[in-house]
């Protein structure tokens, strides 16, 4: 959903947590700098993902239980608590359920079920404090709504301490930038050789979010209510900028609710979305260079 302009460094490129990787540095990394980024990439994701089936949440997920929690897993969780809060439930951790059944699972099967709403007491049901991560019975955990952009500042962070200078790290379109400005292209969510918009980004984090990736079957995509398992109608894409990845990969994700525009001003995250019936909306104040300003929305 987002493509940026490089400027002058060493591109290191690799395939990592199923999606395609590029990390940009003054100099280039040498192999055991890369390596300790592999090994960084692997512990997030023996922590978080659901498809693979050692992971902290997959060994949670049939009988629920104990485990040692994921060094973020607050950082996490707390802020799940208030995307779930502005977005009236809909933003919710154990949609993961939802997902499988629509057949987003982890042997990606992709055989749509019937849709199940995610448990609305997620908070009683999933705890992370004293050291250790709690689910009361069956549950499929997903952080899809801002993991990947943990991962990013995760990266970017260790990238920064090996390589001090101008550096660039792109998962997939949502990226983070310190040092040189990129210009990154907004991507039209109906025809990939058009954008919506330009955004340059400093010193900052640009995540998107978009219901024609990791689509299937009829009109299934993987932005679900989790108020009712059912993906989202009304919203097409978004996209966020923010200081660090990880807010600007949640208020892409709360921006599919009536409430994304308010935890984005009260988390002081810029924005633009575009509905499913063409008009682009965004926030007061936005930066973005928009090629279609029919109307800004109020915080």
């Amino acid at each position: 959903m987002a493509g940026s302009s490089r400027g002058t460094g060493e591109a290191w490129r690799f395939e990592a947590i199923g999606t395609r990787w590029e990390v940009v540095t003054a100099r280039a990394l040498g192999k055991s700098e890369r390596a300790e980024v592999g090994r960084l990439i692997e512990r997030f994701d023996a922590e978080w993902s659901r498809f693979r089936p050692d992971s902290t949440v997959s060994l949670l997920a049939t009988d629920g239980g104990s485990r040692p929690a994921p060094g973020d897993a607050a950082l996490l969780l707390d802020a799940y608590v208030e995307l779930s809060a502005a977005t009236a439930g809909a933003v919710n951790p154990l949609v993961g359920e939802s997902l499988v059944r629509l057949g987003y699972d982890s042997s990606y099967s992709l055989t749509p079920g019937e849709a199940v709403a995610a448990p609305a007491d997620w908070t009683r049901r999933l705890s992370w404090d004293d050291g250790a991560l709690r689910l009361d019975g069956p549950g499929v955990i997903d952080v899809g709504a801002l993991g990947k952009g943990r991962l990013v500042d995760l990266v970017l962070d260790l990238v920064i301490a090996m390589a001090p200078g101008d550096v660039v790290v792109d998962a997939g379109g949502d990226l983070a930038v310190r040092g040189e400005p990129q210009r990154v292209g907004l991507e039209h969510p109906f025809d990939p050789r058009r954008v919506v918009g330009v955004w340059e980004v400093t010193d900052a984090a640009l995540c998107a979010s978009g219901i024609t990736r990791r689509a299937w079957g009829d009109g299934l995509h993987h932005v679900l209510d989790a108020r009712t398992g059912a993906p989202v109608r009304t919203v097409a894409a978004t996209w966020a900028v923010a200081a660090d990845a990880m807010r600007a990969d949640a208020v892409a994700t709360a921006l599919f609710f009536d409430g994304g525009p308010r935890i984005a001003f009260d988390w002081h995250v810029e924005w633009v979305r575009m509905t499913t019936d063409g008009r682009v909306e965004w926030s007061p104040g936005c930066s973005a260079e928009l090629f279609t300003r029919p109307a800004s929305v109020g915080s």
